[in-house]
């Protein structure tokens, strides 16, 4: 009875040593798993070792902001003196040929000329006897950039015919130009058929150029077979208009007609 017992008591102390085993066999397993697990989480790899000191965060802060704010805003420039401008100006020349038969006027209208390119314009201005030209320049006094081109459409207006006074309208007014063109741009005409196209554009007693200048406010003038008209860009228009219709052989009669409308729209637009 006694050696039965031993036998049970060491098979039992075996299955407890087996078990144990297996337990602790179970627990290493869980343990290794648990610790791979941790290694591949992101939370357990410890943060990377950097010399990272206090005189680097030194470094790193900006002490004064202020630039980076006022490099990005829009730069501000003072405004230029009238005397920077006027020394930029650089002195410029233009000779205007004048006519023969445009040489005696000038003579006696050179009062009316010369004061307007000097006083208004700050021009210096010479008659240039021998090539038959005026010649103006500008000055210390030019303070206007395209004084210099007023002046030679000034003098151009007075060189083709039109009087001093109309003249001087291109001087105060920016609006004003020149337009020039011959008979035979329009039609070729010849003998008495251009004689009688420059007829019907005068009209009797000059009656009809002035009711054309009259009605689109311009200026006209007849030199042979060229026509020049000064006036405004509009203006200039309506009276090539009724000339051009003049040439072609309309009648005076019609063209007045036709005037007549254009006048009123005008001063419907102008009211």
């Amino acid at each position: 009875m006694v050696v039965a017992h031993v036998e049970q008591n060491t098979s039992a102390t075996k299955n407890r040593r087996s078990m144990t085993r297996k337990k602790k066999a179970r627990t290493a397993a869980n343990t290794t798993q648990v610790d791979g697990d941790e290694e591949m989480s992101p939370e357990v790899i410890p943060p990377l070792k950097s010399n990272h000191t206090a005189e680097d965060d030194d470094l790193m802060i900006e002490i004064n902001p202020t630039p980076a704010l006022e490099a990005s805003s829009a730069p501000s420039f003072p405004a230029l003196p009238a005397s920077a401008t006027q020394s930029t100006l650089k002195s410029e020349t233009r000779r205007i040929p004048i006519p023969p038969h445009r040489m005696t006027p000038i003579k006696k209208d050179w009062i009316n000329i010369f004061s307007p390119l000097t006083e208004i314009l700050g021009l210096q201005v010479r008659m240039n006897v021998q090539r038959r030209c005026l010649e103006i320049r500008t000055s210390k006094a030019t303070t206007e950039i395209g004084a210099l081109q007023k002046g030679a459409d000034f003098v151009k207006a007075y060189a083709l015919g039109f009087d001093v006074n109309d003249a001087i309208a291109l001087l105060r007014m920016d609006d004003l130009y020149l337009d020039s063109f011959e008979i035979k741009d329009v039609k070729t005409l010849h003998g008495d058929h251009l004689s009688r196209a420059i007829g019907r554009i005068a009209g009797q007693d000059g009656k009809t150029k002035f009711t054309i200048e009259n009605t689109s406010r311009t200026r006209i003038v007849l030199a042979d077979t060229k026509i020049h008209i000064m006036g405004s860009f509009q203006n200039i228009k309506i009276a090539r208009d009724a000339i051009v219709s003049l040439i072609l052989g309309s009648p005076p009669g019609k063209v007045y007609a036709g005037l007549r409308t254009v006048s009123s729209r005008m001063k419907q637009r102008a009211l």
